[in-house]
This record gives C-alpha cells, sequence and structure tokens, in this order.
C-alpha cells in the first residue's frame, strides 16, 4: 500500500466519478482504476458500487476514508513540521558543547547568531566529551564544540580558539608571585588531575610524556571547575585555560614557558551525514567568523 493508492481513493471517495477524479489527480482513467482495484484487493473487500464511470463509495469505503483522512492529514503536517524544522531561516539547529564552554563562549556565541536570524532556534546538550561525542554518533546532535580533533577522518574540524594554557596554584603556594615557570619546576608537586571524560587530559598526558616527567596526580576532578576549587583550596597545582568560570578567588596564573601549551577548541561533525540546510548555514557562519 502507498500513499498515493491512498490519496487516489480519497479523491475518488470525494467525487464518486472515475473520469473527473482522474481529471483532477492529472492521471488517466485506466491508471486510477488499476489502483483502486489493487487496493481493494489487498484489502480483501471492495469500496465502491459500481455503476458504469459513476463510483459509490459502501460502507468499507467509508470506514476506510476516515482512516486515510487522517493518514494523510498526519504526513503533510510531519511534512510542514520538517519543514519548518531545517529551513535555513527559521529552523532548529542541535548543538552539543563541552561544560566549561557554556559559561561564556556558547552563550555569547548564540546571541550573536540569533541576532542576525532571530527565527533560529537551538537545542542544546552540555556534558563531558563522552557525552557530547555519543550525541553526535547517534545522529541527536547536528553540530559538537569541543576541544579534541577527530582521530579519523569520517569527522570534519573546524579550530575556533586556541587560548593559552597556564599553570595554576593557590595564593599561598611558593610558586604564586611566579610570572612565567618551566613546567619541570612542578616535579613532584601534588597534581589535581581531570578523569578520562575530559579531553584536556589527554592533551596534558600527552604534552607531559613528551617532556619525560611526571605529574604526582592527588585528585581527580569531573570537570574544570572542580580542578580550580580545589587547587584554590590549596590541595594541588594544575593546568588550565584562563576561561570564564575557572578564574576563582585565590587562584594564581602563571603562564608557561614552553611553547604549545594551548586549549584548541573547535566546531566537530559527520562528513558524510546530512544536515539541515539550517545546521549548514550556522556551519557556513562559523567558518567565515573563525577562518
Amino acid at each position: 500500500m502507498e500513499l498515493t493508492q491512498l490519496e487516489y481513493f480519497l479523491e475518488v471517495a470525494r467525487m464518486e466519478h472515475l473520469t473527473r477524479a482522474a481529471e483532477s489527480l492529472s492521471v488517466t482513467q485506466p491508471a486510477l482504476s488499476h489502483s483502486i482495484s489493487k487496493l481493494e484487493v489487498e484489502l480483501g473487500v471492495p469500496l465502491f458500487e459500481r455503476k458504469g464511470r459513476n463510483l459509490q463509495i459502501n460502507r468499507y469505503g467509508t470506514m476506510f476514508a476516515k482512516r486515510v483522512e487522517t493518514i494523510l492529514k498526519e504526513v503533510e503536517r510531519g511534512k510542514q513540521e520538517i519543514e519548518e524544522y531545517s529551513n535555513p531561516d527559521s529552523g532548529v539547529i542541535h548543538l552539543s558543547y563541552l561544560n566549561i564552554l557554556g559559561v561564556d563562549f556558547i552563550p555569547h556565541l548564540i546571541r550573536e547568531y540569533q541576532q542576525a536570524n532571530p527565527k533560529i532556534t537551538f537545542k542544546l546538550t552540555q556534558g563531558d566529551k563522552g557525552l557530547i561525542l555519543d550525541r553526535i554518533e547517534t545522529g541527536d546532535s547536528d553540530l559538537m564544540i569541543t576541544s579534541e580533533r577527530p582521530v579519523d577522518d569520517t569527522y570534519e574540524w573546524l579550530s575556533i580558539l586556541s587560548l593559552p594554557l597556564f599553570l595554576i596554584v593557590s595564593s599561598q603556594h611558593p610558586l604564586a608571585n611566579q610570572e612565567s615557570i618551566s613546567l619541570k619546576e612542578i616535579t613532584g608537586e601534588p597534581f589535581v588531575g581531570l578523569k578520562k571524560n575530559c579531553s584536556l587530559k589527554d592533551s596534558l598526558l600527552a604534552r607531559v610524556h613528551h617532556m619525560n616527567f611526571t605529574l604526582v596526580s592527588t585528585y581527580d576532578a569531573e570537570d574544570l571547575p572542580t580542578v580550580a576549587g580545589f587547587v584554590s583550596a590549596g590541595l594541588g597545582v594544575s593546568v588550565l585555560p584562563k576561561t570564564a568560570g575557572l578564574e576563582l578567588n585565590g587562584l594564581r596564573w602563571i603562564k608557561i614557558e614552553e611553547k604549545g601549551w594551548v586549549w584548541e577548541v573547535g566546531l566537530h561533525y559527520k562528513k558524510n551525514r546530512f544536515l539541515s540546510p539550517a545546521a549548514q548555514k550556522f556551519v557556513s557562519y562559523m567558518q567565515e567568523k573563525f577562518n
């Protein structure tokens, strides 16, 4: 059973005349007659009483027509919803992002975009790197803003931020008055680290390994604000980007002398997955803004 058959049936039911219904549908009368007959065979009952080219809908046809009207209305409503949802000027963009970006960067980005595109709606998900990557993998989000480059070529990546990383210590720490530091000087210091679902952890471990020294991990926090809180309380030192939400009282931010200690943030999305016109327009905006 096809939607076209249902549309044909409903038009014949309204007109109760094959020729006029065929003209209304812009199909030939034999094709329309064949479609109705095929539908009746599939249902196992006649839908009309035939009187030459005139047809009179019977009780089976009347019962079926009520359901078909509902079906076709729902299909049309669904088409309208998809059009509204994906329209580049009034659609919905599903965006996932790292928790820390929700303090400052994401709100300002959305405000700026909606000022130019006031009818656009964002459906937002924030979380750690594992959660937001899952949203992209399952197709529940169109786009992701994260701090970890894709590991394979199935994703597109657009770099949008590159922030310096700082050594953070409490204001009471012996290193608190230094303006810059080589990270080798913190060998043996209690270090406040991150649990596995934070992309900054992988970046830090790779850099530390490259420098051939070890960190004495004292605590592993769930997120970056917690790291800042532990350091502020004097429970260790750490390395963080200087972003809104992390600049707590009692912290000192010390410039790292080694090169390459930066926190990169980028737009991340599947290459071969369908992107709605609304999402495509947002990607183009990001490319123009940050390239």
